[in-house]
């Protein structure tokens, strides 16, 4: 007695299709892959630990005195914001900010223009106090940046862009604001992403050794994005279809009734 078999072997055939579709893709998952790290890139990258101001960063710059009218000219005055809605309150004051221009510059009160981008909080300051010193006497300068931020992305705990209090912060902390590496982080390739004069300059971290806290950009600057990519176990299981053990089961169903079918007959 002889069979009809092309039904099982139709079955096989899908079983077959649903398994591969199944199987991950690092191509379709992982970020920045086409980049290369290069060690000319790498070199380019400043040991320099302080931050240098860039165009478009925020900064407040306060001009204090013991006689605060001395210095009322070199301070922008408070806005005056109504976030009440209508209602009977008093309005907020909010302290205005310095942007940075794409040439460096800001305009200072009775100095005019002033280039601040690329130079460190200490320059910054030691040149403002020459500035104002030549009409003032004992006065003080504070200089805040104020949107110093950092993008953590990837197989982190908790990805997003996370706003830096002080101006120092090396990698791993900025991983511990992310809620460090999820358990598919690939620990030896850590991306790092850094715009140095208008330019995007890459490294990469190797979390398994200590070394990393040698490296010329273990401190981050404003803006720097870190990228944990995702290892091969979060790869291949990314694409499983939840759907798929539903459809396995019900088709070796089918196939079970299709085979106890042709026996029968």
């Amino acid at each position: 007695m002889t069979y009809n078999t092309k039904p099982l072997h139709y079955l096989i055939l899908v079983v077959t299709l649903v398994l591969l579709s199944s199987c991950g893709s690092r191509k379709e998952l992982v970020y920045f892959q086409d980049e290369p790290i290069t060690s000319d890139n790498q070199s380019e990258l400043s040991n320099d630990f302080d931050i240098r101001y860039k165009p478009n960063d925020l900064l407040t710059i306060d001009v204090s005195a013991e006689v605060s009218e001395s210095v009322a000219a070199f301070n922008l005055p408070a806005v005056s914001y109504d976030t009440s809605g209508g209602a009977v309150n008093q309005p907020t004051l909010l302290r205005q900010t310095y942007l940075i221009d794409p040439d460096g510059n800001i305009e200072f009160p009775i100095l005019g223009t002033i280039k601040l981008g690329g130079l460190t909080r200490v320059e910054a300051t030691d040149m403002l106090k020459t500035r104002i010193g030549e009409y003032v006497k004992e006065f003080i300068v504070n200089i805040r940046l104020i949107n110093f931020t950092i993008t953590v992305l990837g197989e982190v705990n908790r990805p997003g862009t996370y706003t830096v209090q002080n101006e120092r912060i090396s990698m791993t902390q900025a991983l511990g604001l992310a809620g460090d590496l999820t358990i598919f982080g690939k620990r030896d390739n850590i991306f790092l992403i850094r715009e140095i004069d208008g330019k995007k300059k890459y490294a990469k971290f190797d979390l398994r050794s200590i070394n990393v806290v040698n490296s010329p950009t273990y401190y981050l600057t404003q803006n720097d994005v870190i990228y944990v990519e995702p290892n091969n176990a979060k790869i291949k299981s990314s694409s499983y279809n939840p759907n798929t053990g539903v459809l396995i089961s019900a088709i070796s169903t089918l196939a079970t009734i299709t085979a106890i079918f042709l026996v029968n007959n």
